[in-house]
């Protein structure tokens, strides 16, 4: 069975509602395995090769986190920096080649209303362009950008509202499992990332 490494980048978890629900109902599929990447490395030194070994031995990636000043949290940053760095531009032929075509998969919380993140909304940018680091940083890694999970308002839903989107992520989680085996050839990432 192929794995989904789900990659928690909450820095306060204990406090936190809607990721501790999304973790919570991930972790009831088969075949997760979620780490929670602030309580390894709480002073925010990352082990590139502790993570980029992770990385390789997952068939799906998550990266899950909440938006933060329109971005991802520090840590997540850092583990960016530090792993991508390694894996393709340090060790390219025994680990960066292998991440081709692993598909990889933003799952977000925001706390606005959707419609603050349109042109001329409150937050004047839409996801996908506050996103859009992200997925450049995949294009480049060739990892294949999946569309993102994204919950909005999640500091002020109530406890069915955040049951239903864990509800959603662990169906869109279990179907992305399940579909793995008909992706895309992973060689034409490759191409794209490097051609």
């Amino acid at each position: 069975m192929s794995k989904t490494l789900i990659l928690l980048f909450h820095p306060d978890l204990a406090r936190s509602r809607a990721n501790a629900v999304l973790a919570a109902a991930a972790l009831r599929l088969p075949a997760v395995e979620l780490i929670d990447v602030h309580s390894l490395y709480p002073d925010g030194g990352v082990d590139a090769g502790a993570e980029a070994a992770r990385l390789l031995s997952a068939d799906r990636i998550v990266l899950q986190f909440p938006i933060q000043w329109y971005s991802t949290p520090p840590l997540l940053k850092a583990w960016q920096d530090a792993v991508f760095t390694r894996m393709v531009y340090v060790h390219y032929e025994a680990e960066g080649r292998l991440l081709a075509g692993k598909p990889l998969l933003v799952a977000a919380t925001a706390g606005n209303v959707p419609g603050a993140y349109v042109p001329g909304g409150a937050n004047r940018f839409t996801m996908a362009e506050l996103l859009r680091p992200l997925e450049a940083s995949a294009h480049r890694c060739g990892l294949s950008w999946q569309p993102p999970f994204l919950v909005y308002r999640a500091d002020k839903r109530d406890e069915l509202s955040l049951f239903s989107a864990g509800r959603d992520y662990a169906a869109r989680l279990d179907a992305w499992g399940r579909a793995g085996e008909a992706e895309e050839d992973p060689r034409r990432y490759l191409v794209e990332a490097w051609g």
